[in-house]
This record gives C-alpha cells, sequence and structure tokens, in this order.
C-alpha cells in the first residue's frame, strides 16, 4: 500500500456506484468516509451542476483539485472521487500516492441505467447519455486503468458485493 496511509480510493465513471460503495466499506471498514464531491458542495454551498454553469468544466476542475488534496490531508479513509478526477495528472499522482486505487469498472449499458434518473450530472444534460458515456470513456478509461492497483466490474453486482469484493482484493495486495 502506498505510504502505508490505509486509504482506500475509488475511482471509476458515474454511475458505477462509487460513493455508494465508498459509504458502505467505510462502514464495514470502521474508516472515515469523504466524497470529493459533497466536499466541494459543503465548501461552496452549491452543486456540482450549478459550479459547472457558472465557472465551466475548467472552473470544477480547479475546486476539484483543492478537494482531493484537503480530503487526502488525512489517513485511514475511504474516499469517492468524481469521474473526472484522473483527467489531471497531478490529481492522479496524487492518489496513486496516497492509497490503494480502487477502480469501479462499468459497463455503458449500466451506466446508461444508473444515471437515467439523475439531474445532477452536468456532463449528460441536454446529451444523448450513451454516446457521451462512451465518449467520456475513451478518454478517461485507459486513466483508471493506468493508476488502479485494484479493478472490480460491478455489474449486476450489489453494494455488499463489491463491498466484499474490495475488502477481499486488499487483503490479498
Amino acid at each position: 500500500m502506498p505510504n502505508n496511509t490505509n486509504n482506500i480510493l475509488l475511482i471509476g465513471p458515474m454511475g458505477s456506484g462509487k460513493t455508494s460503495v465508498a459509504r458502505l466499506l467505510a462502514n464495514n471498514l470502521d474508516k472515515k468516509f469523504l466524497d470529493t464531491d459533497e466536499e466541494i458542495m459543503k465548501k461552496t454551498g452549491v452543486d456540482i451542476a450549478y459550479i459547472f454553469d457558472m465557472e465551466g468544466e475548467e472552473g470544477f476542475r480547479k475546486r476539484e483539485c483543492l478537494a482531493l488534496k484537503e480530503c487526502l490531508a488525512d489517513n485511514n479513509m475511504v474516499l469517492s472521487t468524481g469521474g473526472g478526477i484522473v483527467l489531471s495528472k497531478e490529481n492522479r499522482n496524487i492518489l496513486k500516492d496516497r492509497g490503494t486505487v480502487v477502480y469501479l469498472q462499468t459497463s455503458i449499458s449500466s451506466q446508461v441505467e444508473r444515471t437515467a434518473s439523475s439531474n445532477n450530472r452536468p456532463l449528460l444534460k441536454n446529451k444523448d447519455a450513451e454516446e457521451t458515456l462512451e465518449k467520456l470513456m475513451l478518454t478517461r478509461g485507459p486513466l483508471y486503468e493506468e493508476i488502479a492497483d485494484i479493478t472490480i466490474m460491478t455489474d449486476n453486482k450489489s453494494l455488499q458485493e463489491m463491498s466484499k469484493e474490495i475488502q477481499r482484493e486488499i487483503n490479498e495486495y
């Protein structure tokens, strides 16, 4: 485990279950739970979609990098990250250095299904979800793979199954 931080850092595309699995995993392992998007919303008092509307993706990414650094100032946590956090080389280096990186790999069809009812996905707003998710994966997929210590396929698995699989893989890592 990098730097013996005892952190578990979840990465992956939107709709992969990062936040839900991280919350369950943190509870099961008696670790602190943090989510970079939630930390940004707490600090700004507005939702992610509003930040995208006001500052664009670039403004959001700056806030995301700062939130990542603040979250990882601590140890013994499970951190859920936003799907695009891997776009920054700096963020990828921080993640690799500060814990065990778990990539929640998810098919496009599962992502479409899981994000269909959400109105808080700025990159999917007024767009063809499947086409947008496919384009995002072309860019982000290799970046997730580049920094992942462990990869878990999430399709057709419950949160409990994913949590148990992550725990098993970390113990073997």
